[in-house]
This record gives C-alpha cells, structure tokens and sequence, in this order.
C-alpha cells in the first residue's frame, strides 16, 4: 500500500486504556515507502502495549498522531513518550469513552468536523474485565464490539473518500472458544455474565468472535468501493495479560508470560502488516495471525449469524 503522499495520508486506530481511549492518527506528512512489515524475533521492545508500538511505528514514519483516550492523563504521558522516541510534535488529544455510545457519537462528529481525510481505521480494544458500561451493555462486549462498530459506521463515508482506505479490528485467537447468544444480548446487553474470572474471559472470548464476524461482514458490505477489511490477532502480549487478573492468577501466568508471549513492538507487527502491506486487498474480511492469512472455524465465517450480529449491533448502537 502506497504511503508515499499518495495512498496513506490520514489514518485513525483505536487503543484501549482500562475501558475508554482509542489512538488517532491522521497523516499529514509524506513517509517513506514501506513494501512489507514480517513477523520479528526480536523481544526487545517496549512494556506500553500494543497500541502504543504501533503509535511509535507510524509516528515515526512522519505520521500525525490524535490520542483519543478517555483518560486523558495516560494519553499525554503516552504522548510524551512518542514525542521523545520519535522526534514528532505533531501529536494531539482527544477524548472518547469506548464504553459511552455519546462519547462515540460526539468524537466521531469532532472528528469529521476536524479531519478532512481517513485512510486507515484500526479498532484495537481488547478488554478483559467485568461490569457494564454506561449505557448497560457489559464492558467486554460494549467496549470490544459495540463501540468500534458505531465508530466504524459513523466514519465509513469518510473511510470512502480516501483513493485506498483500510480498517483493521484487532480480535484474538480467543474467538475460537467464543459464541454468540443472541437472545441473551436482546434480553440483557450482554454475551455473558458472571464475576468470576472465567465467567467475564468467557465474555471477552465471545466479543473477539463478534471482532471477526463484525469483519466478515463489514467486506461483504464494502464490496466494490476502495475500503478494504481485516481482522488481526496480535499474538499474547506480555503487558497487556495482567491488566484485569488478579493476584493469584498472575503468579501463576506471568511466569509463563516471561517465557512464550510476545512484547509489544512483536504484537504490532501484524497489525501493521495489515496497515501498509501492498496486494492484500483481495484479503478483504480476512483474518490474520503473524502477518499471513488464517483460515478461521465454521462459526467465524457464518454468513448468517454475521449479517444477524450486524443488525443487531445496528439497533443496540441506534443506527437503526
């Protein structure tokens, strides 16, 4: 994908901070051309997510960076970080809440009113936690789904507008154990419920399958325009494992953590595979692990329960 001036001029992902904070990044700035981003051996990055090393990636690529967090602290000290790293004062703040259908509803229209182009949307929450969110949805599947699926939707004329536009939903080889019941979702706003600990991973396991099909889906939608589609699982990223664990569970997993998962800047190489790798379009709705295509189980690649989850999703977030 061109990212020459050309192609790539403005892009926006999202990152998640405890439940409410999304990346922004609209490139203003020629960059250099990228022709391919492979799947490194290297651990040596950073302990900040994600999110963030994918910040650090792109901003150092001369790319403009909006940090739409909800804690707007952690945002300022995130962008601190990518100013020093990277040299670039073109970074900003902006407020968004994941968990707020208002807070999407606004930041979307600040956006627009703010940016005039969108090449490349990337949805990177990925929550594990228990509770509800400010419109009675549990976190997981609120936060996790819902919300990018409203942000995707208010920015997909945008996305349009763009010559080549991407977007790209980090969802997680977890989907493989998740399910979709929908009539518990009309009835209680959630996938799943429960306080312990297996209870609300069941619940995140059943918001990456709603990542993959919400992708799925989304293609089929976008056919015949220039916006193409991919969901994405990082790997198991050491920072991000422990976040909402408690105590015991974490003596247990971080020593294994240490051993087999991933750092950060190792986590965001598919993701911006995805973001700048030329020829995958005809990828579109495809999912990827470690920068190739993986084929994924009957129930993430339903047609059916795809398009239902989308309707769904549509009245839940009040596009319809």
């Amino acid at each position: 994908m061109d990212v020459t001036g050309g192609s790539i001029s403005h892009v926006l992902a999202t990152q998640q901070f405890s439940w409410g904070g999304t990346f922004l990044w609209p490139l203003e700035k020629s960059v250099p051309r990228v022709f391919s981003v492979k799947c490194s051996a290297d651990k040596s990055g950073g302990n900040t997510g994600i999110g963030k090393a994918t910040a650090l990636d792109l901003a150092g690529r001369g790319v403009r960076v909006i940090l739409a967090c909800r804690n707007q602290k952690k945002a300022e000290a995130a962008i601190n970080d990518i100013k020093k790293s990277t040299g670039s004062d073109d970074i900003l703040f902006m407020e968004l809440d994941l968990g707020s259908l208002k807070s999407v509803r606004a930041f979307a229209e600040n956006f627009l009113k703010s940016e005039s182009r969108l090449d490349l949307l990337i949805n990177n929450a990925g929550l594990v936690a228990d509770g509800k969110t400010e419109d009675g949805f549990g976190v997981e599947f609120g936060v996790n789904h819902l919300g990018h699926f409203l942000l995707t939707c208010l920015l997909l004329d945008r996305l349009k507008e763009s010559p080549a536009a991407r977007v790209i939903t980090l969802s997680s080889m977890a989907y493989r154990w998740g399910k979709i019941d929908f009539d518990s979702l009309v009835a209680t706003k959630d996938l799943g419920s429960g306080r312990y600990s297996w209870q609300f991973f069941q619940a995140y396991c059943n918001s990456k399958l709603c990542n993959v099909l919400f992708t799925h889906e989304l293609a089929k939608r976008l056919k015949g325009t220039n916006v193409t589609c991919y969901s994405v699982h990082p790997g198991v990223v050491k920072t991000e494992l422990s976040r909402h664990v408690s105590l015991w569970q974490k003596v247990f997993i971080e020593p294994v953590a240490r051993l087999l998962f991933l750092d950060p800047k190792t986590g965001a190489q598919t993701t911006l595979h995805c973001a700048v790798q030329e020829g995958i379009e005809h990828f579109s709705g495809r999912y990827f692990s470690c920068c190739a295509v993986e084929k994924v189980s009957a129930k993430a690649n339903n047609d059916v329960v795809a398009k239902k989850l989308w309707e769904v999703s549509e009245r839940l977030s009040g596009l319809s």
